[in-house]
């Protein structure tokens, strides 16, 4: 029960975080935005391809390690 406790702070904190983020409207502090400044995917072809596979590839293992209960 401790982990679950640990997973839901987690996410409670986020959800605070992104909505903040959200609602304050300035530019640069959104997961989305970091993520793009990240992978400069408005300027590299390189940065979206890299974040694509990313993105793909843990999609991927994330689905199959819920539905197999593997990995």
């Amino acid at each position: 029960m401790k982990w679950a406790a640990i997973w839901i702070a987690w996410g409670l904190t986020f959800a605070v975080v992104e909505g903040l983020a959200l609602a304050n409207k300035r530019d640069g502090d959104t997961l989305s935005e970091n993520t793009r400044r990240l992978f400069r995917t408005r300027t590299s072809k390189a940065g979206r391809a890299i974040f694509t596979v990313a993105w793909i590839g843990f999609s991927g293992w994330f689905a199959l390690h819920i539905l197999t209960e593997t990995m």
